[in-house]
Parts: structure tokens; sequence; C-alpha cells
């Protein structure tokens, strides 16, 4: 007898932390989904055209590759794709690049399935977001300044170091290390 298509929500989960994927996609089967996962950006966009999610869950670094270029192309391929970016590097510019590339929601690691699935679902603004009274400190600057530049220059290093007036190694290293909160 064949077997029946699925009628719970699809969903596609792309990371590159293969024992995060597994929890996670644990977590969001027991809320009513059914999650495929890829682990690089190649991946995704072809499993992305062979399942045809209704929702997806991207990482912004998948390894050395911006989950960007595969929330571009999930957009292009359906853009009712609600889809969440994921991220433990947040910053301004890849907020804002991420919500205009057709992405609903952006959350930064560690985030849990509930905040997740919310952030799916979630179709307006929150007004009642706390603005910090404290400025940004001058290293949490820097690395928004950095990111600015790396998005402007389509996440090319050797492009944004040359933009910046650095060696693309300097800004390499920079990159790499997590964001200061404040």
């Amino acid at each position: 007898m064949p077997e029946l298509p699925s009628q719970l929500p699809c969903l596609l989960l792309v990371d590159d932390d293969p024992t995060f994927c597994t929890v996670l996609k644990g977590a969001l089967v027991k809320r009513g989904f059914e999650v495929f996962v890829a682990n690089d950006v190649a991946a995704g966009m072809e499993m992305a055209e062979q399942v045809e999610p209704e929702y997806a869950v991207i990482d912004l670094r998948i390894g050395v590759e911006s989950g960007l270029s595969l929330l571009r192309h999930l957009h292009d391929l359906d853009a009712n794709t609600r889809i969440v970016m994921l991220t433990g590097y947040a910053s301004i510019a890849t907020a804002v690049e991420a919500i205009k590339l057709g992405a609903v929601h952006y959350v930064t690691k560690p985030a849990d399935a509930d905040e997740i699935v919310t952030a799916l679902h979630r179709d307006e603004g929150d007004a009642t977001v706390e603005i910090k009274e404290k400025p940004l400190s001058v290293r949490r600057l820097e690395w928004e300044h950095l990111q600015k530049v790396l998005v402007e220059h389509g996440g090319n290093i050797s492009a944004a170091a040359r933009a910046l007036g650095m060696h693309r190694r300097s800004l390499q290293r920079k990159l790499e290390k997590r964001p200061v909160r404040e």
C-alpha cells in the first residue's frame, strides 16, 4: 500500500551543528512538525526543492557560508514560506538583511523550541520591546560596523577587508569571535 503524505506542517532546519539539529528536531516534532534537516547551504537548497517546506529555521552562519543566501533561495521558491533566521552572531546589519530577504523573524541563540515556534507564527512587531538606556560598547559598535561592511560586500571577506583598510586574515579573526552583548 502506498504511503500517504504527511498532514503535519513541513519544516526545514538548516544548521551546521548536528547535535543542535538532533535536539531541536526532536523538540519540533513534539510540537507537531515534520522536520527535515540539512547541515550545509547546498543540502538545504536541495532539500527545500524536494520537500517544499511551509516553515524554515536557518542558522545565519552555516560553516563558513551565510544562511542569508539560503534564505533568499527559499523565499524565491515560495514567498509564503515562514522563515526564522537563527544566530549566535547577531548584528543589526544581518537582522535587517534577513527581514528584507523574507524572514518573518530573527532569533538569537540560545533559543528554545517554544521561542522558535512563537517566532514562526508572529506576524507583527512587538512595541513593548525594551529600549536600553546604556549605549553600545565600543567593542560591540566595532562588531556591528564589521557586519555592516561585510553585508555591503555580499559576504566577501576580501572585499570587506579592503574597504575597511585591513588585512583579510585580521578581519577573519575578528569575525570568528563571538560578539560582545553590549
